[in-house]
């Protein structure tokens, strides 16, 4: 059993501000907050801005994982006794970074349980995503699966509307996502600019129709 708790705890304010075992870093666009290898000792939480993780495999091929925003956590592997990174982290605009002790967040999970269930909730959604992610690769066409790579960027389903894609991501990034070439994903990117599916104006916005491409294409 935990200890009792006093009053109303926020979670997002008490990670966000320096204590014990908790630091708060700023890292600048493509700085990396750990690398593939290194120990795993310890969890963050993205305050602000963004996080790409990327993996390199033996043959030196390199794939985005995960693309992470506000109130994630990441380098939860720790938690399970992962003792080196399996990925690196690395920041996609100017992103602030809340890192976390392991032994501070295993006595945070014991000792709140607000936080221990907001905690689950990011696990059990990260779960998901790597579930659907998997059926993705392995069932669907390329263009389905950057379809889906733009409406999960856009928040497509969150409180029904959509929302520019921040920052503006590459066309490279794009096709380490879907795993095909460039060349591929400019394609597909224009044909659905063409179909009205996307546009630009101040960045990257996706359009409710392009679900047509994952539910008909």
């Amino acid at each position: 059993m935990g200890r009792k708790q006093s009053g109303r705890f926020d979670p997002k304010g008490f990670l966000t501000k320096a204590g014990a075992g908790r630091s708060v870093s700023t890292y600048r666009k493509k700085q990396a907050v750990f690398t593939q290898g290194d120990p795993a000792d310890a969890v963050f939480y993205i305050d602000k801005g963004q996080i790409k993780l990327t993996v390199v495999s033996e043959r030196g091929k390199t794939a985005v994982v995960a693309l992470l925003g506000n109130g994630d956590f990441f380098g939860e592997g720790c938690l399970a006794g992962q003792p080196l990174r399996m990925a690196t982290a690395s920041a996609m605009t100017e992103t602030s970074v809340v890192r976390i002790d392991r032994r501070a967040m295993m006595g945070l999970l014991h000792e709140r349980s607000i936080f221990s269930e907001q905690f689950m909730q990011h696990l059990l959604a990260r779960n998901v995503r790597f579930e659907e992610d998997l059926v993705d690769q392995l069932f669907n066409s390329s263009e389905k699966r950057l379809a889906r790579v733009l409406l999960l960027l856009a928040h497509f389903g969150k409180e029904g509307k959509t929302e520019p894609v921040i920052p503006k991501i590459s066309q490279e990034v794009l096709a380490e996502m879907v795993g095909t070439t460039r060349s591929r994903i400019s394609g597909f990117m224009n044909k659905f600019r063409k179909l009205g599916f996307i546009h630009y104006n101040g960045g990257l916005q996706i359009h409710s129709s392009l679900l047509n491409i994952l539910l008909h294409g």
